[in-house]
């Protein structure tokens, strides 16, 4: 089916008061010929509710259908059978079903005297005693050997009801193609952004086949149980009952530790309140996954108090979370207090070595990014000095970032600290 912006612009083709000549060119620049097609299967949905369109829009859908297939062989049109059967619908208007046969009689003679008139002039000169209607049985025998087969229709098909609901704010009997009170009848003559609103909603609405009614389907009967299947599935089989000895656990474990933590992300501790928390998770190392610190909250436990940081995230190096409460710490702003809690653990464990590098990468960017002069120059030295005692301490390779840390000492040389750290890197490279 065609998209909302598509179906709007179908609609704004249906709209134009011009010749039916116009409207197919109109239909041949908006659409490429391999969507064609659709748009026609478009236009097939508006012309099966009447309410949809006005009259003359109408006329102009079922010109287009036609003159689109024209130039091919009439048996290649995939509508034929849908005009046909609209041209003897007797209980259309007279003056579609006339229209419909003098477009259907064209595609025999070769010739087309709708070409230049426009809907309207055909409405208004229209003569019912001037045309001699024909039935079903005499239009269809005239294109008897043009017409693909019927196809097989199922029970439920022909139990399809229609996708389309009366709109319940339009009074029954009441003409769309009336401007009275000045409402203007059919989705064609709404304005631009009303015309997509209402495309959007034919698109996700409407559909060739309709609402066809549900295949209920019974369930099959039970079987019952055969001497191979699971045990567990035969019925009087005895099950042992098993005890759930964690049902009664104690859920206070770990109460006091979360309390404590809890203030710890709001404020700085006193000392003896952060020597009881480091006691508590010495005392029992599993306390530290019931303390309710999540990945998060980190970079707040980090800013107030980076020596339960460090104990926190020592008790955590062997779990299978670690990874996360690191992405944490590299991607949190760079701080003394952040700096300090990955010097402290870089000297008590081995730390993975790409979250050094992302960690040292991430100061130098920060450094870089800082606007007030005074706050950059201060981080600057604290990162010299931070990278220092990594590289005294042998925690990084400097071969690995030398090329990165060189380029940061030589923009910030005029920092004292800078350009100590360059003269360790030149000590170290010779």
């Amino acid at each position: 089916m065609l998209s909302s912006g598509e179906t709007a612009a179908l609609l704004a083709v249906l709209g134009d008061e011009q010749s039916f000549d116009s409207h197919v060119s109109a239909f041949t620049i908006t659409f490429k010929r391999h969507q064609h097609f659709k748009a026609c299967c478009c236009l097939i949905l508006l012309l099966e509710d009447r309410r949809l369109l006005k009259q003359t829009q109408r006329l102009v859908a079922f010109y287009i259908l036609v003159e689109v297939y024209r130039g091919e062989q009439p048996c290649t049109n995939p509508f034929l059978s849908f005009l046909i059967d609209a041209a003897t619908n007797e209980a259309a208007d007279m003056v579609e079903r006339a229209f419909l046969q003098l477009l259907l009689q064209s595609l025999n003679s070769n010739s087309n005297e709708l070409s230049t008139e426009s809907a309207s002039d055909f409405i208004s000169t229209f003569d019912p005693s001037a045309h001699n209607l024909l039935n079903a049985e005499t239009l269809k025998s005239g294109y008897a050997d043009k017409l693909p087969p019927e196809p097989r229709m199922s029970s439920f098909k022909k139990a399809s009801i229609s996708n389309t609901i009366p709109d319940p704010d339009v009074p029954p009997g009441y003409d769309l193609d009336s401007s009275e009170h000045g409402v203007p009848g059919g989705v064609a003559q709404l304005g631009a952004g009303n015309r997509e609103a209402a495309a959007a909603a034919l698109v996700q609405a409407s559909s060739l086949n309709g609402l066809e009614p549900p295949w209920v389907r019974p369930a099959p009967p039970r079987l019952p149980p055969q001497h191979g299947e699971m045990i567990w599935q035969v019925p009087d089989t005895q099950h042992e009952l098993l005890w759930d000895y964690g049902m009664c656990a104690d859920t206070s474990r770990g109460a006091a530790i979360r309390e404590q933590i809890n203030r710890a992300l709001k404020g700085a501790l006193a000392p003896a309140q952060l020597k009881k928390v480091v006691m508590e998770l010495e005392a029992d190392p599993k306390l530290v996954f019931h303390c309710g610190l999540t990945p998060r909250r980190l970079p707040e436990l980090v800013d107030h108090n980076p020596f339960i940081a460090v104990a926190v995230l020592l008790k955590l190096m062997n779990s299978n979370q670690i990874t996360d409460y690191f992405k944490m710490l590299v991607n949190m702003d760079i701080s003394l207090h952040s700096m300090e809690v990955v010097n402290r653990l870089t000297t008590t464990v081995d730390l993975p070595t790409e979250f050094v590098h992302m960690y040292i990468s991430n100061c130098i960017s920060s450094c870089e990014n800082i606007k007030d002069k005074y706050m950059q120059n201060r981080l600057v030295r604290l990162v010299c000095v931070f990278l220092q005692s990594l590289i005294r301490n042998k925690i990084i390779n400097v071969q690995d970032l030398f090329i990165e840390v060189q380029a940061f000492c030589i923009n910030f040389s005029q920092i004292r600290e800078a350009a100590t750290l360059f003269r360790l890197l030149k000590t170290l490279e010779s």
